[in-house]
């Protein structure tokens, strides 16, 4: 069928002003964040319904078009990057908030809600919709499910996973198939809800998500600790998990990613400083007092130089927009920022970043580390430029040797990046060849052609 043609088919489904063609446009829609070859696709499909969109999932499939749905294409591991010649499904037209129930905690949305603006809706309400991630103010609700994205306040409160409740979803055919519920418990039939969270795409295609809500914190106190070097902060994470406090955020900044963020936002921050910790606890006022007395003296227990707590809500913010500015401000060091994610247990987070120090040494290559410490969710960021080929390869062996590090410390690939096509390669080391192929059954039987997201988490299908 020719693009002509082809493009004649979607007008019908979706309407002509929502089908892409024109190799400008398309061109948008040929890369994501992850630092990986462009793909173009052949045509960009724009639903503006449920319905329009069931019928562009079963035409597709029926013709065997291979499909890759994108929200506002923040990922970073590759999992929006489309199939060479393929289709993208866009989702932002499907952006509405179908019910927010202040009664029973939950809400009720289209996939293509941006996520800030459905946690200020929440706000509005008096209620919190916790999960945060650093792309929330462009990112999507569906992507966030897709990829079980998580956040700054993933320590206490949790990820996508822990407020997802149903997911409606079309199956290749077109299917409308509902899984979950607004009801707390709910075991009926298989967890279907469960298993499309952080499925990236290769199961089905999300055309409802129900979420949970919950009441907001009454009080919380922001703090800042400075430290002369990042192994004293690292320890003072692992001994604050240790004593049994869980802080709402735990964030962890080295030295370069602290001058990089000044020189970006000049907020003030420490730059002698050889790493920094942001932390903030919440909850009823007088266990806030209890645990940040206690945090306070966690941290220079272990050589903190100086713990300063936000004095209101202005410095409070200005804290945390710096911790946000970490990764904008290191992009834009060197042409080509790697932004990673090796997450290992939390009472390892000193070795990996020993690791990282030797790892950044052996390379010669410039890695500034920020991440969710409390978690054990660290962002190695390698500044590089691609186009030095000799310096690129470094990186990629580098990369190689950063995820063997968090195996080999009881971690995992991906804390909330996704797999998507970068890391495919690297699913058998954590978790086995039965485990991959098991997986690859289940894809097949749900998509025979292969025609969802086909690449990607799992690498290509056998056959």
């Amino acid at each position: 069928m020719s693009n002509k043609a082809l493009a004649t088919e979607f007008e019908t489904l979706v309407g002509k002003d929502n089908v892409l063609t024109d190799a400008t446009d398309l061109h948008a829609y040929s890369y994501d964040a992850a630092v990986l070859d462009q793909v173009q696709p052949a045509v960009v499909v724009r639903p503006t319904t449920s319905e329009a969109l069931g019928k562009t999932v079963k035409f597709c499939n029926d013709n065997g078009f291979k499909v890759t749905v994108r929200g506002a294409g923040t990922n970073l591991s590759g999992g929006t990057i489309p199939h060479p010649g393929g289709v993208v499904i866009l989702t932002t037209a499907l952006d509405k908030i179908l019910e927010l129930n202040t009664e029973d905690l939950y809400a009720v949305v289209q996939p293509g809600v941006i996520t800030a603006k459905f946690a200020a809706a929440v706000a509005a309400k008096g209620l919190l919709y916790p999960p945060d991630p650093g792309s929330q103010a462009v990112s999507t609700l569906g992507g966030n499910v897709a990829e079980n994205a998580g956040g700054l306040r993933a320590l206490k409160y949790g990820v996508t996973k822990d407020y997802v409740m149903g997911v409606d979803f079309f199956d290749v055919n077109g299917e409308l198939v509902r899984s979950g519920g607004k009801t707390v418990k709910c075991v009926t039939g298989y967890n279907l809800a469960g298993l499309m969270i952080a499925s990236e795409g290769t199961l089905g295609v999300f055309e409802k998500l129900t979420l949970k809500l919950v009441p907001p914190p009454a009080a919380f106190k922001a703090m800042m600790a400075v430290f002369n070097n990042v192994m004293d902060a690292s320890q003072a994470v692992a001994a604050i998990i240790a004593n049994q406090i869980v802080p709402a955020t735990l964030e962890l900044m080295d030295n370069f990613t602290i001058r990089t963020v000044e020189n970006f936002r000049k907020a003030g921050l420490p730059v002698d400083a050889g790493a920094m910790l942001l932390i903030e606890v919440d909850g009823h006022a007088a266990q806030v007092e209890d645990e940040a007395a206690k945090v306070e003296a966690i941290c220079k227990k272990h050589n903190a130089q100086s713990v300063r707590v936000a004095k209101d809500a202005a410095e409070r913010n200005a804290v945390w927009q710096a911790r946000r500015d970490a990764l904008p401000a290191l992009a834009r060091v060197r042409p080509t920022t790697v932004l990673e994610d090796a997450t290992v247990p939390r009472s390892k987070i000193p070795d990996m970043m020993a690791a990282l120090d030797r790892i950044a040494k052996k390379y010669n290559l410039t890695i500034g580390t920020f991440g969710h410490a409390g978690d054990g969710n660290l962002h190695p960021t390698i500044l590089t430029d691609k186009r030095d080929h000799d310096e690129w390869k470094r990186v990629e062996e580098a990369i190689d040797v950063i995820f063997d590090e968090a195996l080999a410390l009881g971690g995992t690939l991906s804390g909330e990046h996704g797999i998507g096509l970068a890391k495919s390669k690297y699913m058998k080391n954590e978790l086995g060849v039965a485990t991959i192929e098991y997986s690859r059954r289940m894809k097949s039987v749900l998509d025979p052609k292969g025609i969802l997201n086909p690449g990607k988490l799992l690498g290509p299908l056998l056959g």
